[in-house]
């Protein structure tokens, strides 16, 4: 077996006429989906960018005991494992670059082999001692992403990141069709902001901003609707569209390789995301502090295997992000320990039926959301609670890693026994949010618009929580920081 998994970043399903109805030209995601299995139902785990990836990658959730973190010594990543038991080779190509940054560093080395793409973003990339210039603008502003840009032809495709990681994975394929037993994990940055295109893709949905400053990253703040108005807001989503449209043509490119080898007969590919990201909606941008909307979890999923009945079809089973790392096991002949906790998805990609009746998903040390396909219910935490950080890697340099001084160290997660750090840090509720908890009704509301307020239901889904917890091997505290003793 082949497989080829892709993962782009902040890719929304509102967005893909595979799923929806939409403005948004991405003809070549639309053609994986015709040939191969939608999920309709597929949501993530833990968020944002690396906690999702260390999810991906061992098939826990991530947000239940550790904030963002390195991958740690003791978990079981997919490509170690298949490596191991079954010999497959697996390889990176990604330019998302936190993966090399201390916070987030070492899920790269369980693949035998890996390439990194620089210049996404604030990589450290390009050196520049002098300043850059940088127009007026509006919304986040990083030195080195200004002068990683001056080192680009902006109106050049094969000078972007994400091109560049297409045409290794075409030269992987073009090296490799004729072999068998490996995975291409196969990793793109966009459509993350900064949402930065060639102007002839931006031209496709007529933008024509004007406004009095530059603007293609705004703040992880509310829209501010004096100088944030509906102008600003259409060119933020007419930039994501551009920035999604160049991907899909270079995923195009790939899909392209792929006929010319004929290796739809023996390979697999996958094709998801780690979360999605707001763009004006409900008032806000980008992802984290707001309250965690469907939007941002309900993600989507494309799946094709040689030969599959389903193929064509769609599932409509729950799923989720921690399936991912069992299933790709299961493709090529591995089997998950005991501390994994997703399910393999294989059996789906053979007939539709149940798979998960709940799901979790959210943040270390914010709000708890269950969803189970019809209601979402988020619990908050109680006010003034703690949560705890473990990991056997603490990074000292980033500031936002701190409290490493009053760190307990103890064998206190059920997956090992190797003695972790735990590092106290405060709940937090999402901005803006109420005094009660929120359940949805998303059939209905599929927008959550309007909380609904109803004890029963409510006691029903708390009791639903506190079971998941307990089956996902939740820390103790958990259930104190949110009120299920």
């Amino acid at each position: 077996m082949k497989t080829v998994f892709i993962l782009m970043d902040s890719l929304n399903r509102h967005y893909l006429n595979a799923y929806e109805p939409s403005w948004v030209q991405t003809p070549n995601i639309d053609r994986l989906a015709k040939k191969g299995v939608v999920f309709d139902n597929h949501y993530a785990g833990s968020l944002p960018c690396m906690p999702a990836r260390r999810e991906i990658m061992t098939g826990r959730l991530n947000f239940l005991e550790s904030r963002w973190c390195p991958l740690q010594p003791f978990d079981e990543a997919y490509p170690k494992v298949l490596s191991q038991q079954s010999g497959t080779y697996c390889h990176m190509i990604t330019d998302h670059y936190h993966y090399f940054e201390a916070p987030g560093f070492g899920y790269h080395t369980p693949f035998r082999t890996w390439e990194f793409i620089r210049g996404q973003e604030g990589d450290h990339w390009q050196p520049r001692v002098k300043d850059p210039e940088i127009p007026v603008y509006r919304g986040k502003n990083r030195r080195q992403d200004w002068i990683n840009r001056s080192c680009m032809n902006l109106e050049r495709d094969e000078d972007y990141p994400t091109t560049q990681c297409f045409m290794r994975g075409i030269n992987f394929l073009q090296n490799n069709h004729d072999q068998d037993n490996w995975l291409l994990h196969l990793e793109v940055f966009d459509p993350h902001e900064p949402f930065v295109c060639p102007q002839k893709y931006r031209d496709l949905y007529a933008d024509t901003w004007s406004g009095a400053y530059h603007f293609d990253w705004p703040n992880y703040a509310p829209v501010d609707p004096e100088h944030e108005g509906p102008d600003a807001i259409e060119h933020i989503r007419k930039s994501y569209a551009g920035t999604l449209t160049m991907a899909d043509v270079w995923l195009g490119k790939l899909l392209d390789k792929m006929d010319e080898l004929d290796l739809w007969k023996d390979t697999t590919v996958i094709l998801t995301t780690d979360h999605g990201h707001l763009l004006g909606d409900y008032g806000y941008w980008a992802k984290n502090y707001m309250f965690d909307y469907r939007k941002l979890a309900h993600i989507p999923l494309i799946a094709y295997r040689p030969g599959s009945p389903m193929n064509g079809k769609r599932v409509e089973a729950l799923t989720s992000t921690v399936d991912l790392m069992p299933t790709l096991l299961e493709l090529h002949g591995a089997v998950p320990s005991g501390h994994v906790q997703g399910k393999s998805l294989a059996h789906l990609l053979q007939k539709d039926g149940k798979h998960h009746d709940a799901v979790l998903y959210g943040y270390f040390a914010k709000d708890i959301t269950l969803t189970d396909g019809r209601y979402t219910y988020t619990r908050q935490p109680v006010r003034d609670s703690v949560a705890y950080h473990h990991t056997a890697t603490p990074v000292v340099s980033d500031p936002a890693q701190t409290g490493y001084d009053n760190a307990e160290l103890g064998t206190f997660l059920p997956q090992t026994s190797m003695p972790v750090y735990r590092v106290a840090e405060a709940s937090r509720r999402h901005y803006n949010a109420p005094e009660h908890h929120l359940l949805y009704d998303i059939e209905q509301d599929p927008e959550q618009t309007s909380a609904i307020r109803n004890p029963a239901l409510e006691d029903q889904y708390a009791s639903k929580l506190r079971q998941l917890l307990m089956q996902y091997q939740a820390p103790e505290w958990q259930f104190a920081r949110m009120g299920l003793r």
